[in-house]
């Protein structure tokens, strides 16, 4: 891990000492931090093919917020509402000597995402919004959630290892073990406690209206995730923001297709277009790991094999069995061995 970028420390204008890193090449794309650490997330592998897939034409700045990673953690923990965010946000792009950039609000932030193009429009040339909401609570609602909420306090190493499986779907060695191991670093149980517990007050539902860039908002999300209908309301309350419901079930960008995903915010973000996908074959749209599914199932493997030989767990693998079942019109098994030994190449 010799080759990471660079971290870098900017101070916020009440005293908090924040870690970042800039790399690549192109317009300016800041991915905006939930609880996170920087420097562990370059360890899982999906993301860091992420962060290197989108500076190849994006220079990309991460960065932890106040609070987690490599920036301070002691903290005042009764201040971690969206102005605390916007300090954090503010104060990179100072210490960068960023004036404009795009945004990627993901999940926590985008609320912080949001309130940042309303009050500083001269600032934001576009967003992309993922999971999240400006009224955060609706995307903190489902049972789900609400449970793993639950052991932040109870055991903090427990809710790590339930945040990376069964919240965020990276169940597949070795992405699961090291997501899990982000979360662990990225802050302690109190932190991450009032972080939660602020955001259920975070609400920028008012600044929608005032927000002038283009907005791109992606959608994928499981049965026991955030429902689409959040999604669709954020994007009507934007003046100019369109919807792209990405398929799969996983709650999360990069994991499911990564490189459609790299290609459709870096289209976004470099021309403001959003390109419809190619049409093509049944087996041109299964994702890669749709793919690999596939072809173990034509050679005769059961889902615990091919869980075994992918590494995943035995119900991702049903999961992206449902999902192949769907796209190719496969009513079952058998119909999909017969579809896969018509089209998949030797």
């Amino acid at each position: 891990m010799d080759d990471l970028p660079e971290v870098r420390f900017a101070r916020t204008g009440d005293g908090v000492t924040l870690g970042y890193q800039v790399f690549g090449r192109g317009p300016v794309l800041v991915w905006m931090p939930s609880l996170s650490n920087i420097v562990a997330q370059w360890r899982i592998p999906v993301v860091r093919a992420a962060y290197l897939g989108l500076s190849r034409h994006l220079t990309v700045v991460l960065y932890d917020g106040r609070g987690t990673g490599s920036s301070d953690r002691r903290i005042d923990l009764t201040d971690l509402g969206v102005d605390a965010h916007l300090r954090d946000l503010q104060a990179v792009l100072d210490d960068a000597g960023i004036e404009r950039a795009s945004l990627l609000g993901y999940y926590h932030s985008v609320a912080t995402a949001i309130a940042f193009a309303a009050r500083e429009p001269g600032r934001v040339e576009r967003m992309v919004l993922f999971g999240g909401a400006p009224r955060l609570r609706e995307a903190m609602r489902p049972a789900q959630t609400q449970a793993l909420l639950s052991l932040v306090d109870q055991d903090w190493g427990l809710f790590a290892d339930a945040a990376a499986t069964a919240w965020l779907g990276w169940d597949s060695a070795p992405s699961g073990r090291w997501t899990a191991e982000a979360f662990r670093t990225a802050t302690t149980a109190p932190v991450a406690k009032a972080w939660f517990e602020a955001a259920q007050h975070i609400d920028v539902t008012a600044e929608l209206g005032r927000v002038r860039a283009p907005t791109l908002v992606l959608h994928r999300q499981g049965e026991q995730q955030i429902p689409v209908e959040v999604a669709r309301r954020l994007t009507g309350g934007l003046p100019d923001a369109r919807l792209v419901e990405r398929p799969g079930s996983t709650p999360t960008l990069f994991l499911e297709d990564p490189a459609a995903d790299v290609r459709l915010v870096t289209e976004f973000v470099t021309t403001g277009r959003v390109s419809r996908p190619a049409a093509g074959t049944a087996a041109q749209m299964l994702t890669p790991r749709e793919g690999e599914v596939l072809r173990l199932l034509a050679a005769g493997d059961s889902n615990s094999e091919i869980a075994r030989r992918l590494g995943i767990a035995v119900h991702t693998v049903e999961r992206h069995l449902a999902n192949l079942y769907r796209k190719i019109g496969a009513r079952g098994r058998t119909d999909a061995v017969a579809y896969a030994l018509r089209h998949t190449p030797d």
